[in-house]
């Protein structure tokens, strides 16, 4: 049974830094993408950045790039988001998702939601002074 499951969300001041987890069970990601979508209220989801497993490829939206990197570990079978130079912006849930197992990344993109079929259930990340 395939689980996605967030942590590493919390309170931060701007200018501050956090470091989300992504840990996945039930599948191999070694052919798979993981990404990291967020949803802020009243907002419409977005996708943040993305890491491909089979050539280590990444994507970033232009609202994160130079500030958020994303990272994989597979041996925990762990994707992370490190975070910095947060923006009370960047306020939101943060989901991680995978293209398991139909790889619809490549017809879709990677930063589109329709390329995802499984999804966490999310962290919230806050930042304000």
């Amino acid at each position: 049974q395939v689980h996605l499951v967030e942590s590493g969300g919390g309170l931060v001041q701007p200018g501050g830094s956090l470091r989300l987890s992504c840990a996945a069970s039930g599948f191999t990601l070694d052919y798979y993408a993981i990404s990291w979508f967020r949803q802020a209220p009243g907002k419409e989801r977005e996708g943040v950045s993305a890491i491909n497993f089979s050539d280590d490829r990444t994507y970033y939206a232009d609202s994160v790039k130079g500030r958020f990197t994303i990272s994989r570990d597979n041996y925990k079978n762990t994707v992370y988001l490190h975070m910095n130079n947060l923006k009370p912006e960047d306020t939101a849930v943060y989901v991680c998702a995978t293209d398991y197992p139909n790889h619809k990344t490549a017809a879709f993109g990677h930063l589109r939601d329709m390329a995802y079929d499984y999804w966490g259930q999310g962290t919230q990340v806050t930042v304000s002074s």
